[in-house]
């Protein structure tokens, strides 16, 4: 980041870069990956730069509120946008008269994560493997809710698939963010959920949601027990999340 950022530096007798503070935009809000990932960034870059990054939480609107602030920004490298799947690749897809045209309105500067999703449930469902967890829902169709950060978003698209490839039939429940999505399915207001894995592995750890399984060809090494979807018998089910700097 810290490279690829110098490169909009101004010219040549123009101050160096930076030389006064900078923003970093999110469309999600505080406590949530994107924020842990964002504030651990800002704390890195400003370290490197000797210049204060900061944070700013713009969520709403399926991510439109805070892409739009970040557009609207000058262009002067002293804003930055942490996009990602939801905003930058999803969106123009599922959402009618989108006010932003990513390729057209941002300018990438780096890809700073490719995450996995996992299929979460409250330790209350009793089951406790992914062909379990099948069975259970295919015997209650439109009974079984599962949460996800916002509509359009990856672990919506992921829950999407799985009951397309499944024979399922679950109840998509959005929230603004993954923190108060998270916070539901630990006090089990919804009973599953597909998510990133950076605020949700404590929780998993401390025995409060139960991890089923991972997407990706490997298994994770900060919950090297879970299985991934290929061992847990569904080879051909894949989803993924990423963000990146604009």
């Amino acid at each position: 980041v810290v490279g690829a950022a110098h490169a909009q530096a101004p010219q040549a007798g123009a101050p160096a870069y930076p030389s006064r503070p900078l923003k970093i935009i999110m469309s999600f809000p505080a406590g949530g990956p994107t924020d842990i990932l964002g504030r651990l960034l800002a704390q890195k870059l400003t370290e490197a730069w000797d210049q204060n990054v900061v944070i700013d939480n713009r969520p709403g609107g399926g991510g439109v509120i805070g892409a739009m602030l970040a557009v609207k920004s000058p262009p002067d490298g002293y804003t930055l946008y942490l996009g990602g799947i939801t905003t930058l690749a999803i969106a123009p897809f599922v959402q009618k008269d989108l006010p932003y045209e990513p390729l057209r309105d941002f300018a990438p500067v780096t890809m700073t994560t490719l995450s996995p999703l996992m299929l979460m449930s409250h330790p209350s469902l009793p089951a406790k493997t992914v062909g379990e967890f099948v069975a259970f829902a295919r015997a209650r169709p439109g009974q079984i809710n599962y949460a996800s950060s916002g509509p359009g978003g990856s672990g919506h698209l992921a829950g999407e698939l799985f009951q397309n490839m499944t024979g399922t039939r679950l109840v998509h429940i959005p929230y603004r963010g993954a923190p108060p999505a998270l916070n539901d399915l630990i006090a089990g207001q919804v009973q599953a959920m597909f998510g990133t894995m950076l605020a949700s592995v404590p929780h998993v750890r401390n025995g409060r949601l139960r991890a089923l399984a991972v997407t990706g060809p490997h298994r994770s090494i900060a919950v090297p027990e879970v299985p991934t979807f290929a061992e847990a018998g569904l080879p051909a089910y894949d989803a993924s999340s990423w963000n990146g700097i604009q």
